[in-house]
């Protein structure tokens, strides 16, 4: 039997495209004398459709996507992903579900059993859990079909308090009954640098404890803040990776079923993957996929002369072309020299065209306008967030007159401890960096200067500064990000109690002191844009947290 795994990126509720997609590679591998081709979990509709689900009209058009996507399906097998109605009259109305599809008909169809509702995931908000285990017979073979989280019954999950064995039922332990030959995933798993080797371990796991090849296809493209890899896997019987997919991009292979029942097709896989270069390939496309599927063309940011915007740029430039960007510089009288010059120098490294617009103008009025109302009070972090604000409207300003979106260029360090200014350095439509620790912005810097300079020296090697005040530093108001971000992993990544991060060795009083400013920022996050994940842990969709909490 030769299988292909069609790789694709899909825009959630496009049906034209996804349709499209999807028929154009089963044409493919018609041509190709494939007897089973395999698409991603939701394929259809895209993923997650979250409450579009709710919509009739939108489980209309899904079916009617599947009933032509049934036009090709002759001579050929063909598993997508799609809702189907619950028929029962008691349970939710829909079923995440895998229709094996072949001599133009639904010849069976696999609903998902473990419905994940945790971090970014709320399957079973929208989808009645399966309860019935069948396997599908194809030109002599038993197919064992599964759906993403049917494999994951089992979860290497970081926090310590979590439980690893979410589920009562192991979906594999019912399928194996039927001894199945091989087992097919459809998945929509989202890219994560903390869980590189996690997931190609579910499937390895699998193949061992079942002696079964497990064919794994994942889709890929990024929807809003989620980046989905791609990286479908196929691995043999022994757990030994027969073959890996491209990583960020569409991909279509084919595969002998039994030269992977035999493991005679393997794979020298990198067990010390660059997560630097994942995590950029992965923000590329993220903002790639954002202003694609907005239907969005030029972006702007405020270009400061700092690493974040450095970074943030570089990423839009690759993702966008330079060409449709345009930038700002807007110092002020707190602006080093060489601040301005570096932030020329990138923009004109990357061929960016920018403009200078000095606030201070502006910064002034707004200090003229208030005197009477500050009368014989200190001046200080009021202020200091009025230039951050001058800077946001007239950035704002640039995006409204010339339709470029304003890219957010805040890092997950700062975000986390609040270290950021409402209406001002907080604005945007998207954030670049907003999941990305300080120490590996500049990890990205040196990176993206791997083979030249790009980013000018200065640039990564000068003190952090938000320049809002003379001789200004990021350390005057927190701690070094070395030991920031280690402490901010083990609360938010890992989450961890006070005491267990001081039981690491960690200063008592410093540890209070920053998980204070995480919990009494979270306001600020609930008014941030969008930000591209790509931690376990991202802020927004993935973090729940009550803003009224007196919790500490």
């Amino acid at each position: 039997m030769k299988i292909a795994l069609a790789q694709l990126n899909y825009h959630i509720g496009n049906f034209e495209k996804n349709t499209s997609k999807i028929i154009d590679q089963i044409e493919k591998a018609k041509k190709d004398r494939v007897d089973l081709i395999v698409f991603s979990e939701l394929s259809v509709c895209g993923y997650p459709p979250l409450d579009l689900l709710e919509n009739k009209s939108f489980i209309e058009q899904c079916e009617i996507a599947v009933e032509e996507i049934l036009e090709h399906c002759t001579n050929i097998a063909v598993i997508i992903g799609s809702p189907t109605l619950n028929s029962h009259q008691k349970g939710k109305r829909l079923y995440n579900s895998a229709l094996f599809l072949t001599d133009g008909e639904v010849k069976y169809i696999q609903n998902k059993t473990l419905l994940p509702t945790y971090d970014i995931f709320d399957e079973y908000r929208y989808f009645e859990p399966n309860d019935k285990f069948n396997i599908v017979e194809y030109k002599g073979r038993k197919i064992a079909i599964t759906i993403c989280e049917d494999l994951w019954d089992f979860q290497p999950i970081e926090n310590t308090f979590a439980k690893n064995q979410l589920y009562n039922v192991t979906p594999m332990d019912k399928l194996i009954e039927h001894k199945p030959d091989l087992v097919i995933n459809i998945a929509a798993s989202p890219f994560s640098y903390t869980k590189i080797w996690g997931r190609k371990n579910v499937f390895i796991r699998n193949a061992k404890k079942y002696k079964l090849p497990v064919f794994s296809v994942n889709q890929t493209g990024a929807q809003t803040e989620l980046i989905f890899d791609g990286g479908s896997l196929v691995v043999n019987p022994d757990g030994t990776i027969a073959d890996e997919m491209k990583l960020f991009d569409e991909d279509y292979k084919i595969y002998d079923l039994d030269e992977i029942v035999n493991c005679k097709k393997k794979k020298t896989i990198d067990e010390d993957p660059n997560v630097i270069a994942k995590i950029h390939d992965a923000l590329v496309l993220g903002v790639r996929d954002y202003f694609k599927k907005m239907h969005f063309t030029n972006a702007t940011l405020g270009l400061s002369g700092g690493i974040d915007s450095a970074v943030s740029l570089v990423i839009a430039a690759q993702a966008l072309g330079p060409e449709n960007l345009r930038v700002l510089l807007l110092p002020s009288e707190f602006s080093s020299d060489h601040s301005i010059t570096d932030a020329e120098i990138l923009a004109k490294n990357l061929g960016v065209r920018f403009d200078i617009v000095n606030i201070q103008q502006v910064v002034d009025s707004f200090n003229d306008s208030l005197k009477t109302v500050f009368k014989g009070l200190q001046e200080g972090v009021t202020e200091e967030n009025i230039q951050a604000r001058a800077r946001g409207t007239i950035l704002m300003a640039l995006s409204n007159k010339f339709g470029h979106i304003l890219l957010n260029t805040s890092n997950k360090s700062e975000a986390a401890v609040g270290y950021g200014t409402l209406y001002g350095d907080m604005n945007g439509g998207l954030s670049v960096l907003g999941d990305v620790y300080k120490v590996d912005v500049y990890k990205l810097a040196r990176y993206i200067n791997r083979d030249s300079e790009i980013i000018p020296e200065n640039t990564i090697v000068k003190p952090p500064s938000a320049e809002l005040r003379p001789e200004q530093k990021d350390s005057d108001s927190l701690p070094d990000y070395d030991i920031l971000d280690k402490i901010l992993f083990e609360y938010i990544e890992l989450q961890k109690t006070l005491e267990e991060i001081v039981e690491g060795g960690w200063d008592k009083s410093l540890v209070e002191r920053i998980i204070k400013l995480v919990d009494s920022n979270e306001y600020k996050r609930y008014q941030a844009p969008p930000i591209l994940r790509i931690s376990s842990k991202a802020f927004g969709a993935g973090r729940r947290m009550p803003l009224v909490a007196k919790y500490h």
